[in-house]
């Protein structure tokens, strides 16, 4: 007899059949997707640490290029209870090459006193960079200075006219052109046999015979900042060339250049090139300026860095020493705090052997020292200075402040001493030489008896 199966009697059987597939089938995609070890897991975190690390001294060091740059910008202000005086009236030298932009001169402060730094044509950074003018502003009672920069575009500087292209608002003699700096003949003052990239334009001086040197005030130039030139002073800047800052050093060191001695007609107004106050290139004032009188609160004269708060009454809210420094300064000639308050080294009187050539050796000897002696105490000061920059200014950091004056005291003394030493065993090398020659008679008188 043969057994008959209805298709229901298979449904229980097919259906495990089915199931087992399902299973299989689950199993192999478990294993395909499967997940990592936890190992696996302890190196995922481990590598994405590594990739937080680098991305946060990434941008460790983009934060340190923008610092950097920024305080290119930051300079020392100076800060003084009474007007500069008048600027003197001089004819600007020839441009000595291509290439050179017109930097005009400027009454600067320093050893309680004004002093001129003579205009000068400087080769320009950068191409495609211009110069801003440095300028005194009047906040309050204090007259501070503004230091002058390098950038794509002028920036503000106060309204001051300074002549030769700067009438008070931007730069009118000369212009950028494909790569070449040209000069407008009709402004500045150019030989065209040196001087190939010339134009010809017009330009009319609303300001002439304005020799007011400082902005705002009582009888300062009374103009404010245009949206354009707030725009060029937010601009990526260069700090004035180290051409320029020997040139000011210069000017410094010089007592002709100091108000006290040219009653605002300075020697030496302007030159052909930085530092370069005896060459044939150099001009003189053809007529001074008023000078104004100091006021018996000029030892509060206060010299400062530039990223400081310049209003008088934030000076009151300073910390105990930051206070005392403008006490320093009036105690002069200890102000040894930081390098900055270093006075310029002295310069040594001209020798005069008889030899012109030793006289001629031992003048170089003496300029090569005082260049690496100026060299020293502007990287002394640049060290100072970031030292400074990275307390934040707050009160709460008066405890860290306090050593650290120290150390920057400590530093000066030291360099103050070398500098010394250095000049003092210069000198004891140059007069070594002249006592034989003194002595060379007497034996010479011996002689003769016995002859």
């Amino acid at each position: 007899m043969v057994s008959s199966t209805s298709p229901s009697s298979n449904l229980p059987i097919a259906f495990a059949a089915n199931y087992t597939r399902i299973r299989l089938w689950k199993l192999r995609l478990v294993a395909l997707i499967d997940f990592p070890h936890p190992r696996h897991h302890q190196a995922e975190r481990t590598k994405m640490r590594f990739i937080l690390s680098v991305r946060t001294f990434l941008f460790a060091l983009v934060l340190l290029a923008i610092s950097s740059a920024s305080s290119a910008q930051i300079g020392i202000a100076v800060s003084v209870r009474f007007a500069p005086p008048e600027l003197p009236v001089y004819e600007q030298p020839i441009c000595p090459e291509d290439g050179y932009i017109w930097t005009p001169g400027y009454w600067a402060y320093g050893d309680d006193d004004y002093y001129w730094v003579p205009g000068t044509w400087v080769m320009a950074p950068e191409v495609g960079y211009l110069w801003t003018p440095g300028y005194w502003g009047n906040d309050g009672d204090d007259y501070i200075f503004h230091q002058g920069y390098w950038g794509t575009e002028v920036g503000f500087y106060g309204g001051i006219n300074y002549g030769y292209g700067y009438f008070g608002r931007g730069y009118e003699g000369g212009r950028w052109d494909n790569g070449h700096f040209a000069y407008n003949q009709s402004v500045s003052r150019v030989n065209i046999t040196i001087n190939h990239n010339v134009y010809n334009t017009r330009v009319e001086d609303n300001n002439r015979g304005n020799r007011v040197s400082f902005n705002g005030g009582n009888g300062g130039v009374q103009v404010r900042a245009t949206s354009q030139e707030e725009a060029a002073g937010r601009e990526r800047h260069i700090a004035p060339v180290t051409a320029q800052t020997q040139h000011v050093e210069s000017a410094r060191s010089n007592p002709e250049l100091r108000t006290s001695a040219n009653h605002g007609k300075p020697p030496i107004a302007a030159t052909a090139k930085p530092g370069a106050f005896k060459d044939s290139g150099a001009v003189a004032a053809s007529e001074g300026g008023t000078v104004h009188a100091a006021p018996d609160a000029s030892s509060h004269n206060n010299i400062r860095q530039a990223s400081e708060t310049p209003h008088p009454a934030a000076e009151n809210n300073r910390p105990a020493t930051e206070t005392a420094r403008p006490a320093t300064e009036s105690t002069r000639p200890n102000p040894t705090v930081h390098a900055r308050d270093l006075p310029p080294s002295e310069h040594a009187a001209n020798p005069n052997t008889g030899n012109s050539k030793q006289d001629q050796k031992y003048q170089q000897q003496q300029q090569k020292l005082e260049t690496q002696q100026s060299s020293e105490r502007q990287k002394l000061q640049a060290r100072q200075d970031q030292d400074h920059q990275r307390l934040p200014q707050k009160p709460a950091n008066e405890p860290r402040q306090q050593p650290l004056e120290q150390k920057h005291q400590q530093q000066t003394q030291q360099l103050a001493q070398k500098h010394t030493q250095q000049q003092q065993q210069l000198q004891q090398r140059q007069q070594t030489p002249q006592h034989p020659a003194a002595a060379t008679p007497k034996p010479a008188e011996k002689e003769k008896p016995a002859a």
